[in-house]
């Protein structure tokens, strides 16, 4: 039994499809989704994570507009958001082009004079997975902003932009990781994030032999439905009973202080951000089994404490050990998504099918693949 492998196409070739189709496109950018190595719901409780970028990315055309209007439209899908620029708002935007013309009015919150535009999209990062299609869409269009604008993108800024956006306009809480690895990433490095001290690293990733398999359950996923909102209340209340501004100044022993579900959510983040320096020491130290033992140790945290794992996420980390996955877990929000294994490269395949057979022994609908290698960060397409 085969499986669906996900192709992330071909920059050049979408760019040019797009072009096509917006015949006044002053240029095509693109954002890729992520993946995130480690460091799951760590971003908002001022900690470490580990992600990144992958080929799967999400283009934007632009166009200058003589008004003031601003349209969004998609070759995924037949509507067509329109507004005024000076209409938009929180409270004004719903559905996908939230994550599109949010960003429009984020930027203008900020101070950026924007002319009218047409927007075209072409997503090719899996919706739904835990890949961050959200952020990917929103990266893009940022730039495509910047370029309709005629200014130097402020990648800083544009975290910012992208981020409120998505908090304000779309209501999913996010934490910033999403954002700043499409902004920031480098082909074949990882990027290290610090949540408290804003710092930003890159960490070669390239695992000799072994290949990132990544796999959408197709499981749902939807981070505006209230458990990734839940999952933020219960952090901030266990850093408050802690008399902490976040549970990034929790150590081990304060858990003690703590009982039933704070105290499980608190243990998740506080062993996470340990697991995430861990993991960058091994590999920087080339000990690729213990990165892989560090995966298995993250995925029990998500699944045991924090509670956002599911049976078809768990299946996919069990299958994967079981065909020679170093190691394996959940990634991203959860509830649903993707699930990531460290796999020899000679046994990606052989462990994807065994996915898929195993899928269709619970009578669930059939996984999706997708192999990541690290890879850029977001940048207008070249003809």
């Amino acid at each position: 039994m085969g499986i669906e492998h996900v192709e992330p196409g071909g920059p050049r070739e979408i760019a040019s499809a797009l072009r096509t189709e917006l015949p006044a496109a002053l240029g095509v950018f693109a954002a890729p989704g992520r993946v995130n190595l480690i460091g799951e719901h760590t971003d908002y409780n001022q900690g470490l994570c580990l992600p990144i970028a992958l080929p799967h990315a999400t283009y934007v055309a632009v166009a200058r507009r003589d008004d003031e209007r601003i349209t969004v439209g998609s070759r995924q899908r037949d509507e067509v958001f329109e507004s005024s620029l000076p209409d938009l708002g929180p409270d004004t935007i719903d559905g996908w082009a939230a994550y599109a013309a949010g960003v429009a009015w984020a930027l203008q919150d900020e101070g950026i004079e924007l002319p009218g535009v047409d927007l075209l999209v072409d997503g090719r990062v899996p919706l739904g997975a835990g890949l961050s299609s959200s952020a990917a869409l929103e990266c893009a269009t940022a730039l495509a902003l910047c370029a309709a604008a005629r200014i130097e993108p402020d990648r800083e800024l544009l975290v910012r932009a992208c981020m409120r956006a998505e908090s304000e306009v779309a209501g999913a809480p996010t934490g910033g990781m999403d954002q700043s690895i499409s902004l920031y990433a480098e082909p074949g490095h990882a990027l290290l994030l610090d949540f408290r001290s804003g710092d930003r690293r890159q960490v070669p990733w390239d695992p000799p032999g072994h290949t990132l398999l990544v796999v959408d359950t197709r499981a749902s996923h939807e981070l505006t439905d209230g458990g990734y909102a839940s999952r933020r209340a219960d952090c901030e209340e266990a850093a408050s009973r802690l008399g902490l501004v976040s549970l990034r100044e929790a150590t081990e022993q304060d858990l003690d202080l703590l009982v039933g579900r704070a105290r499980a959510r608190a243990k998740h983040i506080v062993t996470e951000i340990t697991r995430v320096d861990a993991t960058v020491a091994a590999i920087t130290q080339g000990d690729w089994v213990r990165v892989g033992a560090l995966f298995d140790e993250s995925h029990t945290s998500m699944r045991d404490d924090f509670e956002i794992s599911t049976p078809e996420l768990d299946l996919v980390v069990e299958t994967a050990r079981e065909h020679g996955a170093l190691g394996a877990r959940m990634t991203g929000g959860g509830f649903g998504g993707s699930a990531l294994a460290l796999m020899p490269t000679a046994a990606v395949a052989t462990a994807a099918d065994a996915i898929a057979a195993a899928f269709a022994a619970q009578g669930w609908d059939a996984p999706a693949s997708l192999t990541a290698p690290a890879s850029p960060g977001a940048a207008e397409v070249t003809a």
